[in-house]
């Protein structure tokens, strides 16, 4: 009876090990952040706070709620031209605003002199793989770094500058694999802490309603993410970055954030 009573306890732990859901580090993601209305920072889903661990940001912890310092990252997300962009460095200069473009390889080699347009006003042109990957897909680093360095070489080749290491997933699409292969390459992976649906060119919001969401939705630390290619951002760039100023908020850089 003995024999048999350890037996039938050490079948019982082998079950209960085996009945727990084994974490995959190739496990995918879809990045987002609830959005509050009272202008508080977001906080990530728990199952996602992994990304710190990998150098990834989607707030500006430092600058909190209860923060002076008001602060904004304005992020876009480009991957050709359509006029819009044109139209969204034009507002940028005006206002003295930086920004990060996250790019695919068609804006560089399409349109090279606005690029170096960007370069020279103080933007920082960042990496949004070549060909809008989901790099959850990348079963090695080689695979991963493939994509990332094919988009350095471009931008390196059109412009004869190297691409500041920064990395977004192209949909917010991630895994703890992925960040971590992104970190082996020295990048930092920036999300977001409030988007909106502004990327469907054929289906844009109405001005006011777009003004409304991006407003009510502040906060400080905000990380935003916008498309340059919609026609309604390109017309309400100017008003947002004036109210946001008014009500006390600077635009900072993603060096800023990273404390590159």
């Amino acid at each position: 009876m003995k024999r048999i009573l350890i037996f039938l306890v050490t079948c019982s732990c082998i079950i209960s090990l085996c009945s727990i859901p084994a974490f995959s580090a190739g496990e995918s993601f879809s990045w987002y952040c609830v959005r509050n209305k009272e202008h508080k920072q977001p906080r990530a889903d728990a199952n996602m706070s992994f990304i710190e661990d990998y150098g990834g940001y989607y707030v500006d912890k430092k600058h909190g709620d209860d923060v002076a310092d008001k602060v904004i990252y304005l992020t876009f997300d480009a991957g050709y031209e359509n006029g819009n962009v044109e139209k969204i460095v034009d507002v940028l200069g005006a206002e003295g605003v930086p920004a990060a473009f996250f790019v695919l390889d068609n804006l560089i080699t399409q349109n090279r002199e606005l690029v170096m347009r960007m370069i020279e006003e103080g933007h920082l042109v960042c990496n949004h793989t070549s060909k809008h990957l989901d790099v959850t897909k990348c079963k090695t680093l080689d695979e991963f770094k493939a994509e990332l360095e094919s988009l350095e070489d471009i931008y390196r080749e059109v412009t004869g500058c190297e691409m500041p290491k920064y990395f977004r997933p192209p949909e917010g699409k991630f895994s703890e694999q992925s960040m971590k292969f992104a970190s082996e390459l020295g990048y930092k992976t920036i999300f977001w802490s409030f988007a909106y649906a502004d990327w469907d060119n054929g289906n844009q919001p109405s001005e006011n309603v777009a003004k409304e969401k991006i407003l009510s939705n502040v906060h400080n630390g905000e990380i935003m993410l916008l498309h340059p290619t919609s026609a309604t951002n390109a017309a309400i760039l100017a008003d947002i970055i004036h109210e946001l100023k008014a009500q006390g908020y600077r635009f900072g850089s993603l060096d800023e954030l990273t404390n590159a």
